[in-house]
């Protein structure tokens, strides 16, 4: 076992998002699912990550019953399952030391949300020497809001502002950022061996540009 599947904060919290609706990766569930089907057939270790902010009275407060992984995803006994309260899988977790001491070097990274906890994790994990492996399309995220747009806005006029980074746009950017500098940036298809070659439909609902993903 030298290699290990982060699943990053793919839990119930999201859904309770009017955001959500606007996902890039609404079978986020599914498409996760592929990748632990294949770590777990290649005895690749497979660690859940869930984010949690105590207190905060939102969905992400444990209070709130939704910090738990979406229906469809179940962790298996000896699979570890973290809880961090930062953006990265590492700093408030004992990720790195289960990795040690498991003899990981390789981290393939996948969930929720593609430029915030799952880039930033894949980042700091390439700056500590992990040789990682990004799967775009199996990470999910939505819109942006820009910086100065007024508050409590209804999701259909977040949409309908040009300056509203879309998802999908959010994807291409972290797929730039990352391939080739913290990354090889994959499909699910390219993982589990599915691929017949080029472009394929994964890279193209993902936003992957042509000639971005670095193998």
């Amino acid at each position: 076992m030298t290699r290990a599947l982060i699943v990053i904060d793919v839990q119930d919290s999201f859904l309770q998002r009017e955001a959500w609706a606007a996902t890039n990766a609404p079978d986020i569930v599914e498409r996760v699912g592929r990748l632990v089907e294949h770590a777990r057939s290649n005895s690749d270790l497979v660690v859940w990550v869930l984010h949690s902010e105590p207190g905060s009275g939102g969905p992400f407060d444990p209070a709130s019953g939704h910090v738990r992984l979406m229906s469809g995803l179940e962790p298996r006994p000896g699979e570890p399952v973290l809880t961090k309260v930062v953006h990265n899988a590492f700093t408030t977790t004992n990720l790195q030391h289960l990795l040690t001491q498991n003899e990981i070097h390789d981290l393939t990274i996948c969930g929720i949300r593609t430029e915030q906890c799952c880039e930033t994790t894949a980042r700091l994990a390439s700056d500590l020497g992990y040789r990682v492996t990004f799967v775009a399309d199996a990470t999910a995220t939505t819109p942006i809001e820009h910086p100065d747009a007024p508050a409590g806005r209804s999701l259909a006029e977040v949409l309908a502002d040009p300056l509203t980074l879309q998802a999908d746009e959010i994807v291409r950017r972290t797929v730039y950022a990352l391939a080739g500098r913290f990354a090889d940036v994959v499909t699910v298809d390219d993982v589990v061996g599915a691929a017949a070659g080029g472009r394929d439909d994964a890279q193209v609902r993902a936003g992957i540009p042509a000639g971005a993903v670095a193998h």
